[in-house]
């Protein structure tokens, strides 16, 4: 077989993914948001403080993300952490942007879990491929395995369940179980989509 050569992204390829893919990821912030649901993640713990505050959610998750940088720079690089933060403050605009350029009417719940997950899911793998990210504990992790020895996909399990518990303070059961379902197809969209050897961007 012959091996594939790769070539560098050009700027034009990495604006178009970051814009494109943090709009997809706010428009599953837009109906997690309609539905009363929230996710894993920085992005997260911005809905249960938006829940419970009433602050603007873009305001909260570009907040939230800023001592991640530090963790990236380290761990990924400056051209990873320059993406990355111009992702979060795109994503930061649009989840706030969005609502005033579509209305919904009605949204079933368990449709906005799957539909939302499947949004960041397609989003964020746009983003990834592109060697960008929407920064939070992924990168916190990765910092610690390598400093601490931990294991990385530990420590954001440990910290998303975290999450998930204290969303008992703030949402029903119901909303929460759905949370759960589109956080399991937002991870099944990059487990089966982003393999190794398959794609990567440079």
């Amino acid at each position: 077989m012959t091996q594939e050569t790769t070539y560098p992204h050009t700027p034009f390829e990495d604006a178009q993914a970051l814009l494109g893919g943090t709009l997809l990821v706010a428009l599953g912030v837009v109906l997690f948001r309609h539905a009363g649901l929230g996710t894993g993640g920085t992005a997260g713990i911005s809905f249960l403080l938006h829940y419970a505050t009433g602050w603007p959610f873009g305001a909260i998750f570009f907040a939230i993300n800023l001592p991640f940088y530090v963790f990236a720079q380290r761990t990924m690089g400056w051209a990873f952490t320059i993406k990355s933060f111009v992702s979060v403050g795109l994503l930061s605009l649009y989840a706030e942007f969005l609502p005033q350029l579509i209305r919904i009417d009605f949204l079933q719940p368990a449709f906005a879990a799957v539909m939302g997950g499947l949004l960041f899911g397609i989003g964020l793998l746009m983003l990834i491929r592109h060697r960008s990210s929407l920064g939070g504990l992924g990168v916190l992790a990765i910092w610690l395995q390598q400093k601490r020895g931990w294991s990385a996909g530990k420590v954001q399990m440990a910290a998303d369940c975290a999450i998930v518990a204290a969303a008992f303070t703030i949402m029903d059961p119901f909303r929460v179980a759905l949370s759960i379902v589109g956080a399991v197809v937002l991870n099944l969209v990059l487990t089966f989509n982003h393999r190794p050897g398959r794609y990567m961007g440079m």
